[in-house]
């Protein structure tokens, strides 16, 4: 047996690493199903996993496969699972993980039917003032199955090149060529369906016309083209993989006196970020936020009149032609901008703020609107250090793009990346159908109505393994193991947001809990389950172990390994739990 050696005042202490075994249900299970014998068979395995773990597609072949790996493993020369080879299967990630790994939902459905993984300002590094804008931070969204990217576009100083910024900040531009390029590259790397450029536009007709130049000679066949000038219903997303779309307000007359205003503006805006970001008391800073935050809704409350454009109007005709969701911010009141339009689709952009209002007074009008017309919703202007907000409030109305800054960590990234962990990390989620359903007399769902219970999960948290291998023995404790807990809550509507946690192990590298937690749920379908393990620590907050995120209606019931993520999403390599699903 292995064991540690801790040094504390001199004196050495010396730990025994407790080997890591089977947990009842899951001898109960081996004797069960192997009917008593020292080994399962491949027919006895594929009888686990339909009665027991609810596959109910296991097949003899599937289970001779799994056999296979496990033994090839485990140099085992056996024809069949040992006790100790089932739970060497049982506590393997890759063959037994918590959700199904392959997309599944149907993906026939045009793209306002789907929540959409969306990026906001894809292109910053850090912080929404003064951080650099790079193409790295778009590759690595990419790489993590997002698929809505956001450029801001503008002219460089002398008005015959684009560049990627955040305007009216201290941020350093990057060239849109670049963005551009290593989308191409980086697109379909981790999904195969397609990947949306939501381009805020501050250009002149002639660089609008360059952008489409580039658009095209870049991406070529990738680049989708609508067929009409105004889609009545949007493409389904089998149908665009391998496609870029783009979405942007549709070109408008270019005035110099806005020009001269964006100069302005942007020297004004400089001078403010610059005072801010000092920690300098800067009065016009908070309303200068408020009016990027304005600006931020696809720039400038103009009315959509994409269809309607009169022939006088200036603007890249070959810009135009590329756009295939058009964008912008009716005039008028809220409830105009959520009229639903019947021959054309649209994308409104809305502020977190402006969402919150509108689900306030406007809650069955959002949730119509996103039947058929894509909804954005971006952070409000004041979190300049890229922080970021609930995302179930849009999730519940129905809002295809919530999107969401990338580039740091928390609790709210850990529920988007869960979000979007099902359907093969695709960066498509079907919504669920109470969200697309009307009633006989055109009623919708109504987020505000408290539902009742629909389903109870019950969360069984039997061990953990794997800390030892991924990190050092005095990462968490520089005179002892870890005092490990794991923290379980679920996210989601307000009726079914709720949080348990076990005890703590003291002074165990291989805690066992064997701990069940119930979970009553009203809206299952947009409940996330989260976990987190964590060291307890007497005088100091207590140290991180690992978090993940989990949809729970994608949780495949019975005995599962759960892999756990670093704070910014990254798989940790060894770190995973057992746990146990059940739906009653």
């Amino acid at each position: 047996m292995a064991s540690y050696k801790y040094k504390m005042l001199g004196f050495s202490r010396k730990f025994k690493m407790n080997e890591v075994g089977p947990p009842a249900d899951v001898k109960e299970a081996f004797s069960k199903f192997a009917e008593g014998a020292d080994h399962m068979s491949a027919d006895q395995l594929r009888r686990f996993l339909v009665e027991h773990q609810g596959d109910v597609d296991g097949t003899v072949a599937e289970a001779d496969r799994i056999i296979e790996q496990v033994l090839h493993e485990r140099r085992d020369a056996c024809e069949g699972l040992s006790l100790s080879d089932f739970f060497h299967f049982l506590f393997h990630s890759d063959l037994n993980g918590p959700i199904k790994s392959q997309v599944h939902h149907d993906m026939t459905a045009p793209l306002s039917h789907y929540f959409i993984y969306t990026g906001h300002n894809s292109y910053l590094t850090g912080n929404q003032l003064s951080s650099d804008c790079s193409d790295a931070p778009i590759i690595k969204a990419l790489q993590r199955g997002v698929r809505v990217i956001e450029l801001d576009i503008w002219p460089n100083s002398t008005k015959d090149d684009v560049l990627v910024l955040h305007g009216r900040t201290l941020t350093t531009p990057v060239k849109l060529l670049k963005c551009l390029q290593s989308i191409k590259e980086y697109a379909f790397v981790k999904s195969q369906y397609p990947v949306i450029i939501t381009l805020e536009d501050h250009l002149t007709p002639n660089l609008q016309a360059k952008v489409a130049e580039m658009l095209i000679q870049i991406f070529g066949e990738m680049l989708y083209y609508p067929q009409a000038e105004c889609l009545a219903e949007l493409p389904s997303t089998e149908s665009l993989k391998h496609r870029i779309v783009i979405s942007t307000k549709p070109p408008k007359e270019y005035l110099e006196s806005k020009d001269s205003k964006d100069k302005e503006s942007i020297l004004t805006g400089e001078r403010e970020s610059f005072q801010e970001a000092s920690g300098r008391e800067t009065p016009g800073f908070m309303a200068e936020q408020e009016a990027n935050e304005r600006s931020d809704s696809d720039q400038d409350d103009e009315e959509i009149t994409a269809c309607d454009h009169k022939s006088g109007q200036r603007g890249a005709p070959e810009y135009k032609r590329l756009i295939s969701i058009h964008s912008g911010k009716p005039k008028g009141s809220l409830k105009d901008a959520l009229g639903v339009v019947a021959n054309k689709v649209r994308r409104l952009s809305l502020s977190e703020q402006a969402l919150e209002k509108a689900a306030t007074n406007h809650g069955t009008d959002v949730v119509r609107f996103t039947q058929k017309h894509v909804l954005r919703i971006y952070p409000k202007g004041t979190r300049v250090t890229s922080s970021n907000y609930k995302p179930h409030v849009g999730w519940m109305h129905g809002a295809q793009m919530v999107a969401f800054n990338m580039q740091g960590y928390g609790k709210l990234l850990w529920s988007m990346q869960g979000m979007f962990r099902t359907n093969g990390e695709c960066g498509y989620v079907k919504k669920p159908d109470f969200l697309m359903q009307k009633g006989p007399h055109d009623e919708v769902f109504d987020p505000k109505i408290t539902l009742p219970v629909k389903k109870t999960l019950k969360v069984k948290v039997y061990m953990g393994d794997g800390w030892h291998l991924d990190f050092s023995q005095t990462h968490f404790d520089s005179f002892s193991p870890p005092d490990f807990y794991t923290k379980v809550r679920i996210i989601g509507v307000p009726a079914d947001v709720t949080k348990k946690k076990t005890r703590i192990i003291e002074d165990d590298w291989a805690p066992f809990w064997d701990e069940e937690f119930k979970f009553p749920l009203t809206v299952p379908e947009l409940a996330l389950l989260q976990i987190e393990v964590r060291d307890y620590d007497r005088s100091e907050k207590d140290d991180f172990g690992g978090q993940t995120c989990l949809p729970v209606l994608e949780l495949r019931p019975g005995i599962h390994a759960v892999p756990l993520y670093d704070k910014k999403g990254d798989k940790l390599k060894s770190v995973k739990l057992l746990m146990q699903f059940q739906f009653v």
